[in-house]
């Protein structure tokens, strides 16, 4: 999605792009979030704030990474897993329980902790744009479109939503 929306003519130069989430691992490692990001939008000249899950002092980077965040999102995009995570906001993680601060730090999840931003910054979204593939999320899709508070994905609100999901998973 990312790299097709880099080729549309947009005031790029008016756009920044904030972290959602990221893996605590090495800058450039495959399985970070900002490695595809700088891929598919790394030649636009919009400003791109990453997560500073590199520094010494996670706690520290992660307060200071939240007084970066805007007041209001125009667009916050999400996507879903087949347990109803989104973000780093996983089922059983205590940051689920975060309502004091905007960006914290979960435990180990799928072999990495991660920083994301926890339900009060996603709350300052205008409109959230979840993209949803594959059959592993259907029952996940089908919880968070009945708006079920008990995976993650359903406690995220906003102004406005709008899901777009594949044939596989929106099932029938």
């Amino acid at each position: 999605m990312l790299t097709a929306l880099a080729t549309l003519d947009l005031p790029w130069s008016s756009v920044q792009v904030f972290q959602v989430d990221e893996r605590l691992a090495p800058d450039g490692d495959p399985t970070r979030n900002l490695t595809h990001l700088r891929d598919a939008l790394g030649r636009l000249p919009l400003r791109l704030v990453p997560m500073p899950v590199d520094a010494s002092d996670l706690d520290g980077a992660a307060d200071r990474y939240a007084s970066s965040l805007p007041e209001r999102f125009d667009l916050v995009h999400l996507g879903l897993g087949p347990d109803g995570h989104t973000a780093s906001l996983v089922p059983g993680d205590p940051v689920l329980d975060v309502t004091d601060c905007l960006v914290a730090l979960t435990q180990t999840y799928r072999g990495h902790r991660r920083m994301t931003l926890t339900y009060p910054a996603l709350s300052r979204a205008e409109r959230l744009l979840w993209l949803v593939t594959g059959d592993d999320k259907r029952s996940a899709l089908a919880a968070l479109l009945a708006g079920d508070r008990t995976v993650p994905a359903g406690r995220v609100t906003a102004a406005s939503s709008l899901v777009v999901a594949d044939r596989e998973a929106a099932g029938a």
